[in-house]
């Protein structure tokens, strides 16, 4: 099961990269400026922010088995779509129409992670999702500016669309909901991961928003996303344009935050669990998350200064990861918060990621296009994580929706 995911988060990432590794021909091509490409990426954000909660609330309601399915098939569709696009206005309307339907890929994994993993390792398996979702982004460059060399930016989004298709005929064939339905496993394995017998149930939405928690870590989230979504979207370009890299040296360089991503992941899933062990939830995901992101704002600082392409890389792929090893506490924070509801949960926070990275983006469109300074935007960047730091430093998750049933995991004194 999450191998599976782990493929799916692999994809899903080649696919939202795509569009940022082929954005400098896509512009050369189509005539589109600065601050219509910052329209180009948002119109995704926006669409995946708009999205996120149904979706998450629907893969919680009707299983993720269903939703997962319906959604890699919708993005695969829109990503194949995205090569027959001729002008600005079509290509923002496929962004968009592609993010509507790539809504809710990670709250239903969180959900699934919920059901089938065991309390104690659930950042872990948070760990291996994200790890390969760096993974993906990491490929992107190495993989994608090859293949547009060979057959052209427009083959490279066909290429994807027929990937997600495939992965989503694995899963439905595969994947069942409860573990207990499972073709092969153990009654032994069944009862190590522990019983759920709610099913899929209505969401109690009331009770769900009426949750300080809940709101704290969205803002947190909100303003974390920032930063994510700058090495997401412009990133490419701001090596290219901003810092002086060739598109060659873009695909090589490009890729080391993201690699560097999926060890500092997969650490960070082990870390907090076994933080969490020694001194609760509570405090090891809250210690992790604002120390992390702390760390992460000097170093976009001093990347926005730096000027060899050596320190560049450096500081950008140190500041992704060390931000990156926090991202499985915070997922993990949100599934203690959300509780059997952990897909909906997750959707409202990630939402509000997706909020703040629509801002994000689009405003650094406009303040380039207004100022020709790629430097001071990633100044702006470190400050909204700076905030995020603070933030997710105060968050309590074991008061969440089973806050009586959500076990701190700390030894007794």
């Amino acid at each position: 099961m999450v191998g599976l995911l782990a493929a799916l988060s692999v994809i899903t990432f080649l696919d939202r990269m795509a569009i940022a590794v082929t954005g400098p021909s896509i512009q050369k091509d189509l005539a589109i400026t600065p601050d219509q490409w910052g329209w180009v990426l948002g119109a995704y954000v926006i669409a995946y922010a708009v999205f996120e909660i149904p979706s998450g609330a629907m893969g919680d309601s009707h299983g993720y088995r269903k939703e997962l399915t319906r959604i890699t098939i919708w993005w695969s569709f829109f990503t194949a779509v995205t090569a027959l696009c001729r002008n600005f206005w079509q290509l923002t309307g496929a962004r968009f129409l592609f993010g509507l339907g790539a809504a809710g890929a990670y709250p239903n994994m969180s959900g699934v992670l919920y059901r089938w993993l065991p309390a104690r390792e659930r950042a872990r398996g948070q760990g291996v999702i994200w790890a390969a979702s760096r993974f993906g982004g990491a490929l992107a460059p190495l993989l994608l500016v090859p293949l547009q060399a060979q057959l052209g930016w427009r083959a490279v989004f066909v290429v994807l669309g027929l990937i997600g298709f495939g992965w989503a005929l694995a899963w439905r064939g595969w994947y069942r909901d409860r573990p207990a339905d499972q073709p092969g496993i153990t009654p032994e394995e069944v009862a190590e991961i522990g019983s759920d017998e709610s099913g899929h149930l209505g969401t109690p939405w009331r009770k769900l928003l009426a949750l300080p928690q809940l709101w704290l870590i969205a803002l947190a989230y909100c303003f974390y996303a920032f930063g994510s979504w700058f090495f997401f979207n412009w990133f490419p370009t701001w090596m290219v344009k901003g810092a002086g890299f060739t598109i060659a040296e873009m695909g090589l360089y490009g890729s080391l935050p993201f690699l560097l991503g999926v060890v500092a992941n997969l650490v960070g899933g082990i870390l907090c669990d076994r933080l969490a062990q020694r001194i609760g939830i509570r405090r090891a995901y809250s210690l992790i998350t604002g120390l992390c992101l702390a760390a992460t704002a000097g170093l976009l600082v001093a990347m926005s200064l730096a000027t060899g392409k050596l320190a560049i890389v450096l500081l950008a792929s140190t500041a992704f990861a060390v931000m990156d090893l926090m991202l499985p506490a915070a997922w993990a924070m949100c599934m203690a918060i959300g509780g059997r509801y952990g897909g909906t949960a997750s959707g409202v926070m990630n939402t509000a990621g997706n909020l703040g990275g629509f801002v994000c983006t689009v405003a650094i469109g406009y303040i380039v296009a207004g100022t020709g300074d790629y430097s001071l935007p990633l100044q702006g960047v470190a400050a909204m994580v700076l905030i995020a730091a603070g933030i997710f430093a105060v968050i309590d998750c074991t008061k969440g929706f089973d806050h009586k049933a959500t076990p701190d995991l700390a030894p007794a004194a």
